[in-house]
């Protein structure tokens, strides 16, 4: 026998019944045969090693996985408020803003100590307690009020950034100077999905401006991970939906056909000895858009539900039929078994963003009245259906408001100090944690960085922040990158 190396594999001329033959084998093939498979036993004892240190060792990605530890939430829905809400509007209250309304105070605007004049705004809206807590919250808010019970005010979160790009690509990646995967995409990479005939991370509605697809991208982790959009901002909810779920020009036996067909190809390829890498990532989007394709329409239909639910959620009504659709369709997503959902309120041409830097009292009740009802009502249906004691809700902005008027009539970004609220998942219900100062400028008690936040979100998944990590160019990277501690005091 005489073989000689080509390209990628080798070549042998064997004499068999003294006739030549010709035959090529991958280098992986030459291992298994020869030797007595010697070598091809040790190459499958380090790839065995390999695959125990990866969180998915199935050929699917998304295959469930389980969690680190005990977790106490299974999924979680993000109502991000695009734009930046304002917190002494809706629910951190502060007497002394309304008593010291319009006269000059000092503010420290800069890591420096440096201070500025600014003349304090207090709320135009009045607040009062609710619920047996006695939680504060803002007249705007008198859906959800019903529900401060359930949830967990974090009152002295903040960030790094001042300006929106920054702020919201750290609130989604933990980072703003360099491409991250978002925050659905680590949790769907440690622990996949519920539902393998689904995405495991959906964005409903996101904007395609500030932050763009990198809020909801997958970086450097493999695309299996990336979110799925349904829809986008300048688009209404109702046209929110899976793509392409039907081939108009053949019928749905003959699909399953086709499919079947390559999927018996792509078997033969895989089963040869060729590389298979980039096969394999092919075959699996294929059945991954087939299992969509069979699931994700008896999913996406919020019509399918009773009318006293669509009421509920406040769809046919004009303000909150695009919020209450998307909160809905969050509702059962999650319920069918997807890990991650993302709301997005409101970054379109016909709606104000949580952005006020002028016509505050015009434009706030606007975007409050969007997404009152809808809330509410997700809090609710998740309780009654059971879900909300392993659903995290998680509700916030990319900043917050100042205390002090900018422009007269408007508040301008603070990232120093805002208000965050969670509910079920595993949180203690029914607390505030942390505060700002007196004006609601600064985060002076409890404070909670974004670091910290995520950190505690992945703890409650069951995940453990310090070790969810992915090597790329040489460096292990994380969602919190070298920080992050967990907020205990707010686990129940």
């Amino acid at each position: 026998m005489k073989w000689t190396a080509i390209d990628r594999g080798y070549s042998f001329q064997e004499s068999e019944m003294n006739v030549p033959v010709q035959r090529s084998y991958h280098r992986r093939a030459l291992l298994r045969r020869t030797a007595c498979g010697f070598g091809y036993l040790a190459f499958a004892g380090l790839a065995g090693q390999a695959a125990q240190r990866s969180p998915t060792p199935s050929s699917n990605p998304l295959v469930p996985q389980p969690p680190m530890f005990g977790a106490r939430a299974k999924r979680v829905i993000f109502l991000f408020m695009h734009g930046g809400p304002s917190h002494v509007d809706l629910f951190d209250y502060k007497p002394d803003g309304q008593r010291h309304s319009g006269q000059t105070a000092s503010f420290q605007r800069n890591h420096r100590g440096e201070s500025q004049e600014h003349t304090v705004l207090g709320s135009p809206w009045k607040f009062r307690r609710h619920g047996e807590s006695g939680r504060w919250v803002s007249e705007l808010f008198p859906h959800t009020a019903r529900h401060v019970d359930d949830m967990c005010f974090l009152h002295g979160i903040h960030t790094e950034g001042i300006n929106h790009g920054a702020c919201t690509l750290f609130l989604h990646t933990g980072a703003a100077n360099l491409v991250r995967p978002s925050m659905g995409s680590w949790v769907t990479y440690g622990l996949g999905t519920e539902n393998e005939d689904l995405p495991g991370f959906v964005t409903i509605c996101p904007s395609g401006n500030i932050g763009g697809a990198r809020i909801y991208s997958s970086a450097f982790l493999p695309s299996s991970y990336q979110g799925t959009a349904l829809g986008r901002a300048e688009q209404p909810a109702s046209q929110a939906t899976f793509k392409n779920l039907a081939n108009a020009t053949v019928s749905s036996s003959t699909s399953q056909r086709q499919y079947e067909l390559l999927r018996r190809l792509n078997a033969a390829q895989i089963a040869g000895d060729a590389e298979t890498d980039s096969l394999d990532a092919a075959v699996n989007s294929f059945e991954m858009a087939y299992r969509i394709q069979r699931n994700a329409p008896h999913v996406s239909d919020v019509e399918m539900e009773s009318p006293a639910t669509l009421r509920m959620y406040g769809i046919g009504q004009e303000e909150t039929d695009d919020f209450g659709r998307q909160c809905l369709l969050a509702r059962r997503l999650s319920e069918a078994g997807v890990r991650f959902v993302q709301l997005n309120h409101t970054d379109n041409s016909t709606t104000p963003k949580w952005d006020q830097h002028f016509n505050l009292k015009e434009d706030h009740p606007v975007n409050a009245r969007q997404v009152d009802q809808p809330i509410a009502a997700l809090l609710q249906d998740l309780k009654q259906r059971g879900l909300l004691a392993d659903t995290l809700v998680w509700w916030g902005g990319e900043f917050g408001r100042t205390p002090f008027s900018q422009n007269t009539t408007g508040r301008d970004h603070n990232p120093h100090g805002f208000t965050m609220w969670l509910a079920g998942g595993g949180v203690k219900p029914g607390i505030a944690y942390g505060a700002t100062d007196e004006f609601g400028f600064r985060a002076v008690q409890n404070r909670v960085h974004m670091h910290d936040l995520h950190a505690t979100i992945l703890h409650l998944l069951g995940l453990d922040h310090e070790q969810l990590t992915y090597r790329f160019d040489g460096r292990d990277f994380r969602l919190t990158d070298v920080a992050g501690d967990v907020v205990t005091d707010i686990l129940a």
